[in-house]
């Protein structure tokens, strides 16, 4: 029984655009069709009508919605502009799967998230990172108990270096205007969806942000954020654009010990008993458990990054089942994002469990310069 294919247009085809044209154009996901992508530029229009025939090409959006030619859209445009778009193709029946992050601010992804209820379709986000094997294998570690109670995480993630051609390779790049923030709305934040995938919300963050400190931009470049949960584990997010080499390793203190995945590779400092359960036993006064190394053997994947998130996607579109990255999820990652610039304005606690919407949407239109 033959299955009809699912009928993609891609809304903006830059740097990020491209790389989603060639996926689904080279066949590399079976049911996957690209039936359009959208390109303001009437020469660059042409330019991509000679080397993909057969591809309808739209000036903007909102024709391409309306002309019936695709069932599902794959917005890589600038996130500032993904709320508008998003609801605009929810409206028009369309299946959404957008670019990362889903917004610039956790107000206006809760608007997404309501215009995807209501309308049935399917929403994802291309938050491609959580189909890498060692980050799998650790959320199924995290499931299985083996770890006991968590303690403390931290992340140190300081590989996302960036020099001072980056930042001025796009006029919307790290401004308040274009892209809403820094290092925590453009790289980092497959790290922050992916802390909320593995261990849950905080109830509140701290944070210290350094804005231009390595650049001269005006948008956060360097942060450390202190997360806190309701049953005491804590966690230290550390982020940077102006490090290199830099780090990406994640550290969790467990009752049975520690686990470190860094270099894609999962290392379990096993204790022999509970930490909790040897200091309520224990009688001597500089003991410790006896602990052993484990490597913990990954679970490899046949297909990762964005073409498993598209395949994913488009096997739920036809055929139903579970998202990898629900579009719904997008407005986490986001909230642990504004939470710490809000956090780094004001110098103080921002609550995640009510978050402030109203306030952060004030002072993120002031720093915009239309306040």
């Amino acid at each position: 029984m033959t299955v009809d294919k699912l009928r993609f247009g891609v809304v903006g085809v830059g740097a990020i655009g491209k790389k989603h044209v060639d996926i689904i154009s080279q066949g590399r996901v079976a049911e996957a069709e690209l039936a359009a992508v959208t390109i303001r530029s009437e020469e660059k229009r042409r330019e991509f009508a000679k080397l993909y025939p057969g591809v309808a090409v739209f000036p903007d959006d909102v024709s391409m919605f309306k002309s019936g030619a695709v069932d599902a859209v794959l917005l890589a445009t600038p996130h500032g502009e993904h709320p508008k778009e998003a609801i605009s193709a929810f409206e028009r029946g369309l299946h959404v799967l957008t670019e990362k992050p889903a917004a610039m601010e956790v107000r206006d992804a809760l608007l997404m998230n309501e215009a995807a209820e209501k309308s049935g379709r399917v929403f994802g986000i291309m938050y491609n990172q959580r189909t890498e094997p060692v980050y799998i294998t650790l959320k199924k570690l995290i499931a299985s108990g083996e770890l006991g109670a968590i303690k403390r995480i931290t992340w140190i993630v300081t590989d996302w270096y960036r020099s001072r051609a980056y930042h001025l390779s796009s006029p919307w790049h790290s401004t308040w205007a274009g892209e809403g923030g820094g290092v925590l709305i453009n790289q980092s934040i497959h790290q922050l969806d992916l802390w909320q995938w593995l261990f849950g919300m905080p109830s509140r963050v701290w944070a210290r942000a350094g804005f231009g400190k390595y650049h001269g931009i005006e948008v956060e470049d360097d942060v450390m954020a202190y997360f806190e949960y309701e049953n005491g584990v804590t966690g230290e997010y550390i982020t940077s654009t102006g490090e290199t080499p830099g780090t990406n390793r994640l550290e969790i203190a467990c009752d049975m010990g520690r686990v470190v995945a860094e270099g894609g590779k999962i290392s379990f400092l096993k204790n022999s008993v509970s930490e909790r359960e040897f200091e309520k036993t224990n009688r001597e006064s500089f003991a410790r458990p006896d602990c052993q190394t484990v490597e913990v053997p990954i679970e490899r994947k046949d297909r990762v990054g964005h073409e498993a998130i598209i395949a994913n996607f488009t096997n739920v579109c036809l055929h139903g089942g579970e998202l990898i990255a629900p579009g719904y999820e997008g407005a986490n990652a986001l909230m642990l994002a504004n939470g710490a610039i809000l956090s780094a304005w004001t110098g103080k606690w921002t609550d995640l469990e009510n978050f402030p919407v109203d306030e952060y949407s004030r002072r993120l239109r002031e720093h915009k310069g239309n306040g």
